[in-house]
């Protein structure tokens, strides 16, 4: 049974299950975000969906260069979650299945190349608690002490 955060599904909601790979990237006591201006402002863990055939670690590579413009190393499982959720760029009612894991920021390629979205460094104690999603900060909170 994978845990679920967030709020319930709304009644009478068709959902989409939508699989995606997310990550905790630390250099030191510092952690790389984006910050999405777009739907709502904030601050999430990089990463997003996963593609149909594309395999998760795949994914997470590619989302995160997007969203920050950092290429990434020595990937490590923690954890799943899922969340349900209303997407209004896609106008998709989304059970996310969402994977997470830890990384490095092994080497900055350039600037993010997802619309809408800045790389932000901050200290990973003062970023845990303003990570938009309820299952990022649970497991932020799990692996930044």
């Amino acid at each position: 049974m994978i845990r679920r955060f967030g709020k319930p599904p709304e009644a009478g909601a068709k959902y989409t299950i939508r699989p995606g790979a997310y990550a905790i990237l630390l250099r030191g006591t510092d952690m790389l975000l984006t910050h999405q201006a777009e739907p709502e402002p904030e601050l999430q863990l990089p990463g997003g969906g996963i593609d149909p055939g594309e395999s998760p670690v795949a994914a997470l590579h590619r989302e995160v260069f997007e969203e920050t413009g950092w290429a990434i190393g020595g990937l490590r499982k923690l954890g799943a979650y899922r969340r349900f959720t209303y997407m209004p760029e896609y106008d998709l009612w989304a059970e996310k299945l969402c994977h997470i894991y830890t990384a490095r920021p092994a080497r900055r390629l350039g600037p993010p190349t997802e619309p809408l979205h800045t790389a932000v460094w901050m200290d990973a104690r003062d970023a845990a608690p303003l990570l938009a999603s309820s299952g990022d900060r649970h497991f932020t909170s799990l692996f930044v002490r």
